[in-house]
């Protein structure tokens, strides 16, 4: 399945980003536009894992 860019209408390229919370911020690879740069964030990714980062780090 090909994820289209909603803005530009092209088919999102995986890429490496970099996703930050609070003072931190980590690479991740995700699908994204190789026109505009808009990325597709995965419901798994962002109510999973990028979730259980969050609360780590707020607990510190």
């Amino acid at each position: 399945m090909k994820l289209l860019c909603q803005k530009c209408d092209v088919p999102l390229e995986p890429g490496r980003v970099m996703v930050q919370y609070l003072d931190n911020a980590f690479p991740v690879e995700l699908p994204r536009c190789p026109c505009c740069g808009q990325v597709f964030v995965p419901e798994s990714l962002a109510v999973g894992k990028m979730l259980a980062v969050e609360k780590a780090l707020e607990d510190k």
